[in-house]
């Protein structure tokens, strides 16, 4: 009884609050928020939506969500979805918010991490329905909406088979005024603003008709210059079939079309073009829109891109497909489209999208599996070959070897591993992809230490620690970031990349994540040991080069080629060209980079073995049992002496 009471003051309470608040001006619209509690079901979500201004009411049962009702102006739709695309039946609860926008007469679900779109924005119409008010209370249930509330104030924290809520009908103009006076009171409104009410033209194309101009519209107080233009081409009048009307509809506030990902943004506004009950498609002459927006920095790309309605009529999806880019400046960019849907300028913000990333996709992937092949063969090839006892170099190789092995393995399945297993298995993957690499550099640095050694100190009286200080340093120290990153929390995970022609259809992969706090520690600790490890390895290969460069060996082409070459290989000296990605060549470098540490485990492989061969045709049967490298081999004939006795 109590409970019931406590409910019921807590519904007067909150219509109290509403009916204060919408007592001179009405409500812009709804937010209704609650929890499905389904349990593990085959779920659906079902919607029938039609206009009028009767009200709407959510409901949930053990395998449904539904959402009915008379609220729209125009939009009239109904549809059964299968939810198990967005991974609801793994879970036996699930968060979601019902958003109704009047104005754009567009009603928006959102669950699973998706937005989904039941009624799509739309020009300002005759009439919105506005004010929702509560309806009768439902009955209570083990499955349903628990949790249900208004904005952030809780109606009731019982699980109810439904909430219903009854409309008010008003004049959209007058709604329209409300909601920009309002704006214009606490000074929001300014050039750029974004415009609560969406403003449609419709252009009649006559017989006659060679093109048409359509301008955004400028509002005396409210906008004070235009920022989309239409230009119409004549091949539209010969594309419709059944009807001489086109309607452009401008939308200044863009954020119900922004798509999720915080890397990018739709900068301008959105324009739709649109012919009633046609589709057009294949222009021979396309459709021209300029969008004048804010500076764009060289630093972020920018696209023109569509929403396709037809392929994805629930979720907002931008495409490049259909649309060309031209920029005109930093604040002008032009679309050249040969469809009719909504357009809009998507920026990538940060990162930048990557360009090329099916091809980098596919030769890295490619690389990753030969260089695990590559590294499996010469892992087989260190252990079979025929040591003297005092060799220290292999335990070296073979420690390289093996972690970069499990590199290129982790980094050959991370997209799959990322599709398949979720963010609780990305976790896992991430951080041992990030472990393998901060071991295969820690292994460059003791190739660069290594060599140093045999160059500058192989005369004097100290040692090589022994091979198991080798595996504590290569193996078990990169662990220790990798653990106190971990225990922070919310480093590893799901990352995704965009690329530039599909904005929409982002990669995905376990890596770190694209926070600041997992930023913050990649530069600590992968930047801050790849800068070092570049530096060492430049720094030992001119002072090699600068040790050999008057001895015999080195007149010959091949043996100065696979000296660089192969010691390039085992310091690492490659992953520098990360620090050139900029400019004019940084789809070069990019490429390069892509090719030579995708294929760094064949490159070694192929080095150790040229080495041999070529030891074995110089008939030099001493010196082909070390495999350390052309400098020890060809170059270092005192010291390796030294050494051995």
């Amino acid at each position: 009884m109590e409970s019931r009471l406590t409910d019921s003051l807590r519904v007067v309470f909150i219509l109290t609050i509403l009916l204060a608040t919408g007592s001179s001006e009405n409500d812009q619209g709804l937010t209704f928020c609650g929890t499905w509690r389904h349990g593990k079901h085959l779920l659906h979500l079902s919607y029938n939506l039609s206009p009028g201004c009767k009200g709407i009411s959510i409901s949930a049962n053990k395998s449904s969500l539904s959402v009915e009702g008379q609220i729209t102006a125009q939009c009239r739709r109904s549809d059964v979805i299968d939810l198990k695309q967005f991974g609801l039946d793994s879970e036996e609860q699930s968060d979601f918010c019902l958003y109704w926008e009047p104005l754009l007469d567009q009603l928006k679900l959102q669950i699973g991490g998706k937005n989904l779109t039941l009624c799509r924005p739309t020009s300002l119409q005759g009439t919105c329905c506005t004010d929702l008010s509560l309806g009768p209370k439902q009955p209570e249930a083990d499955y349903g909406i628990v949790n249900g509330r208004i904005q952030t104030d809780i109606i009731t924290e019982k699980t109810r088979i439904a909430f219903k809520f009854n409309g008010r009908p008003i004049s959209c103009k007058e709604l329209c005024n409300q909601a920009r006076g309002g704006s214009t009171q606490v000074n929001m409104i300014e050039d750029n603003a974004e415009d609560p009410c969406a403003s449609s033209f419709e252009v009649e194309m006559n017989d006659d008709f060679r093109g048409y101009n359509v301008t955004s519209p400028v509002t005396k107080g409210v906008f004070q210059e235009s920022t989309a233009t239409v230009h119409l081409p004549s091949a539209l009048k010969q594309a419709v079939k059944t009807t001489t009307k086109v309607v452009c509809t401008f939308f200044r506030n863009n954020t119900q079309f922004q798509v999720g990902h915080k890397e990018v943004r739709i900068l301008s506004e959105v324009v739709e073009i649109t012919v009633e009950n046609e589709i057009i498609i294949d222009l021979p002459e396309p459709i021209r829109i300029d969008f004048y927006h804010d500076a764009i920095p060289k630093m972020h790309s920018r696209k023109c891109v569509s929403w396709d309605t037809r392929k994805n009529p629930l979720q907002v999806s931008w495409l490049v497909d259909g649309c060309i880019t031209q920029q005109r400046g930093a604040e002008n960019t032009e679309c050249l489209c040969n469809h009719l849907t909504y357009f809009s300028v998507l920026v990538q913000l940060e990162p930048r999208p990557v360009r090329h990333l099916l091809a980098l996709t596919t030769i890295t992937s490619l690389g990753c599996a030969v260089s695990l092949i590559s590294c499996v063969a010469l892992i087989t090839f260190l252990c079979r070959k025929s040591r003297r006892p005092k060799e220290q170099s292999k335990p070296i190789h073979l420690g390289l070897a093996v972690s970069l092995a499990a590199l290129n393995l982790l980094f050959f399945f991370t997209g799959v591993l990322a599709n398949v297993g979720g963010e609780g298995l990305c976790t896992w993957v991430g951080a041992a992809l990030h472990y393998s690499l901060l071991s295969t550099f820690t292994w460059m640095g003791i190739e660069v230490f290594y060599t140093f050694w045999l160059v500058c100190m192989v005369l004097t009286k100290y040692t090589l620690p022994k091979p198991y200080i080798w595996n504590l340093v290569g193996f078990v120290l990169p662990a220790v970031p990798i653990v106190i990153l971990a225990a922070v929390g919310d480093i590893y995970g799901m990352r995704e990349l965009v690329p530039s022609d599909d904005v929409s259809n982002p990669y995905q992969m376990c890596w770190m994540k694209s926070n600041d706090k997992a930023l913050l520690a990649h530069y600590f600790t992968t930047m801050t040991i790849l800068v070092i490890l570049v530096v060492l390895g430049i720094m030992m290969l001119f002072l090699i080069y600068w040790k050999i460069r008057h001895r015999v060996e080195w007149r010959q082409n091949r043996v100065a080629f696979l000296s660089i070459w192969g010691l390039s290989c085992l310091f690492g000296t490659s992953w520098g060209l990360t620090f050139l990605d900029f400019g004019p060549l940084s789809d070069l470098v990019l490429f390069l980079f892509c090719i030579l540490n995708s294929f760094q485990g064949f490159f070694l492989m192929l080095r150790f073995y040229m080495l041999e061969w070529m030891s074995k045709q110089a008939g030099d049967s001493a010196q082909s049992s070390n495999s350390n490298g052309s400098t020890r081999q060809h170059m270092l004939k005192a010291p390796e002496k030294s050494e051995m006795d």
